[in-house]
């Protein structure tokens, strides 16, 4: 997958994401966000890790892309220059220090394309974060992979830019392949076209939860699509709030 194109558009793509829940779950989880040491895997553009930090954090993202850390950078460098990022893959972190808590947000996780990789970030995230650490993240519902994604094509317009998304069923379980072709407006008003492939993969929740124990987590809680709420038959992103 190349991500230097799609660094560039990864933001507008995000806006119907409610990032400021997502702070809202950490802060209730850990009593209060000034002063904790946040990780902040697979951090994409940066735009939680601002988040959190606005709230009193102490943030440091990780992500796999360059491109995407750079606008990171770019972004925190206005208001928080202190915020650390790093590229490294979150099956195996290379950071200092301990975490009170780590956050894989968005369905980052389903990147990953086996059992062992996400066995091998859990324990990657459970190494680094103190006792009684928080882990939260969340994935897509096999309802989502096995019949959503199933319905495209998809589209997407806006002025700046639109995008037809093609998705098949993958080879592995729960698994989906997407192909997207974007068209991006330029300045001269001409528009040009850049492709992309991504591979995801996600797991029934028991699976994540024996992977989870496996591990040495605690599992807290677990709700789906935003709400406090147990998931259901046909809820589309499943939240874990876990602690080791």
């Amino acid at each position: 997958m190349m991500y230097a194109q799609f660094a560039s558009v990864y933001d507008e793509l995000m806006l119907d994401i409610p990032y400021p829940a997502y702070v809202d779950l950490v802060d209730i989880a850990l009593h209060g966000l000034s002063g904790k040491k946040i990780l902040d895997v697979a951090c994409g553009t940066g735009i939680l890790s601002v988040l959190l930090a606005e709230r009193g954090a102490d943030v440091t993202g990780i992500d796999l892309s360059e491109e995407m850390l750079a606008v990171a950078v770019s972004r925190a460098n206005e208001r928080f220059p202190s915020l650390k990022f790093s590229q490294q893959a979150m099956q195996r972190l290379d950071v200092s220090g301990r975490y009170d808590a780590a956050v894989i947000p968005i369905d980052s996780l389903n990147y990953l394309e086996n059992e062992l990789e996400v066995t091998q970030t859990f324990i990657s995230i459970h190494d680094v974060l103190l006792p009684g650490g928080l882990l939260l993240f969340d994935v897509h519902s096999t309802f989502k992979t096995d019949e959503l994604f199933m319905e495209s094509p998809f589209t997407y317009v806006s002025d700046n830019i639109s995008y037809i998304w093609e998705t098949e069923e993958g080879e592995e379980p729960h698994s989906v392949q997407s192909e997207l072709a974007f068209f991006v407006r330029e300045e001269d008003g001409r528009y040009s076209r850049f492709d992309e492939v991504h591979y995801q993969r996600t797991f029934p929740i028991m699976k994540y939860v024996e992977l989870l124990e496996q591990t040495g987590f605690t599992v807290e809680r677990i709700f789906a699509d935003w709400s406090d709420e147990a998931p259901e038959l046909e809820s589309e992103r499943i939240f874990f709030q876990v602690r080791k």
